[in-house]
């Protein structure tokens, strides 16, 4: 019986620290849906990027400063994570049936490519498999 009790008191607090959080709007799924959305997040992840030209799909991003550097960004759990793309970046696009997508290898394993189905998608690619120097973009 005991062992009832304490069980059920256990969920009473999971659900009442669940409720809490839901109250607060805490956790969530941030999107990369607005040129707002986008520069916020850059700066999160480079202090000091200021895109100056955003492309978004609401779950990865791509964002080109005044110096030329591109930064591709996506959602990581509840955050972002970004790379300033460097000489081993590559980009390709994805044809089906009239649209493109971007496909988007920031050169480290690690991080993995990432796709972003947005407008201008070959510009995009191209800028980004011109880099050859940080500046070069």
């Amino acid at each position: 019986m005991e062992l009832l009790i304490q069980t059920a008191g256990s969920l009473v607090a999971i659900l009442a620290l669940a409720g809490l959080a839901w109250w607060m709007k805490l956790g969530g799924n941030p999107a990369l849906d607005s040129d707002a959305a986008v520069r916020r997040a850059a700066g999160e992840v480079e202090d000091g990027f200021a895109p100056v030209a955003t492309a978004h799909d609401g779950k990865a991003a791509l964002a080109r400063d005044a110096q030329g550097r591109i930064m591709v960004i996506k959602r990581h759990g509840n955050r972002f994570a970004g790379r300033v793309l460097g000489p081993a970046a590559s980009a390709r696009l994805w044809q089906d049936r009239g649209e493109a997508a971007l496909e988007v290898d920031p050169g480290e394993a690690r991080f993995g490519t990432v796709f972003c189905d947005i407008p201008d998608a070959q510009a995009w690619a191209d800028a980004i498999n011109r880099v050859k120097m940080p500046q070069d973009a």
